[in-house]
């Protein structure tokens, strides 16, 4: 009856342990599964591979360089300058948000586009640039986006980091502007869309949604840095497509024109926006038109012997 009694409490200390083993492992299991729909739910997106096309142009040590000439609307007149935009990729540190100086296996390969207009009004001349940061796997939205502005009024300077949302600093010589400190909610940025067009346009968004606008254009035009409604559309005639950007509450119109086959290259574009400011404010569109593209490591060619190339991009 003893050795009965004992037998029994073995098996049911058994069968409690092995329940316990198997909650155990059950938790673990569903914690798992727990994670990793928190990693989908965060908006983690499957890299998408990069042709070998892709690869041999823009993994050959060199930056392409096109030169536009611009028919740039500012104060409610066209001025005549010249447009430039330099592609390159490079490593990016997605934390610290700059260049990666050495290799690391969390680098991520952007590719770059800097972004420069130079024109004339009147008396005095406006230096523009605008840089963005876009993951080459197209995984999520543009890293980084600085832009800056200096004319002989002053100088502007924003800065865009995507980090859980989008954080905006800017910092302006007007009082109504000065010194700014935003977050956004993560949605489509002009911005990024110029170097998308060069992965994969054929994944541009095409509908209507919340698009914030180029930092350049909320910044000379004074408007509220947010996310506005806008159609966008995408057309191809004879081998060139045409990304257009409508934003009603705006009335502003862009149309990125660009070459249909890899590697997508832009041949120009338009704006149609208010240019002027009060009584004089009226539509106006802003032109740029391709002149020469060079592909090349220009960051090797900074001597005198050098300048010649500026001649080869008609600058």
């Amino acid at each position: 009856m003893k050795t009965y009694s004992k037998l029994n409490i073995i098996l049911l200390a058994l069968a409690v342990l092995s329940l316990s083993v198997t909650s155990c492992s059950e938790k673990k299991s569903s914690s798992k599964k727990e994670e990793a729909s928190k990693g989908r739910k965060a908006g983690s997106t499957p890299k998408k591979s990069l042709s070998e096309a892709f690869k041999t142009y823009w993994y050959a040590s060199e930056a392409e360089i096109t030169s536009y000439k611009l028919q740039q609307a500012r104060y409610g007149e066209t001025r005549d300058g010249e447009a430039v935009l330099i592609y390159v990729t490079e490593p990016f540190l997605p934390e610290v948000q700059v260049k990666a100086d050495a290799s690391h296996p969390d680098n991520v390969s952007v590719l770059k586009l800097n972004a420069t207009k130079n024109y004339l009004t009147g008396i005095y001349p406006y230096s523009i640039m605008t840089s963005t940061f876009y993951p080459v796997h197209d995984t999520q939205h543009a890293i980084k986006v600085a832009f800056s502005s200096q004319e002989w009024c002053g100088q502007v300077y924003a800065q865009l980091n995507n980090r859980e949302q989008f954080d905006v600093m800017s910092h302006s010589y007007f009082e109504s502007e000065a010194d700014q400190d935003l977050k956004l909610n993560k949605t489509i940025l002009e911005d990024e869309l110029w170097t998308k067009i060069r992965i994969d346009p054929k994944g541009l968004p095409v509908g209507d949604f919340e698009v914030v606008p180029s930092l350049e254009y909320i910044r000379l035009s004074h408007k509220e840095l947010k996310a506005y409604k806008a159609s966008l559309a995408l057309t191809d005639t004879e081998g060139i497509s045409t990304y257009e950007i409508t934003y009603p509450e705006l009335e502003r119109t862009l149309k990125i024109n660009f070459s249909t086959d890899f590697p997508y290259a832009i041949q120009g574009w338009s704006e149609t926006a208010t240019s002027g400011f009060g009584a004089n404010a009226k539509q106006m569109t802003s032109t740029a038109t391709k002149m020469k593209t060079l592909k090349t490591p220009y960051w090797q060619q900074n001597g005198n012997k050098d300048l010649s190339l500026r001649d080869s991009l008609r600058l």
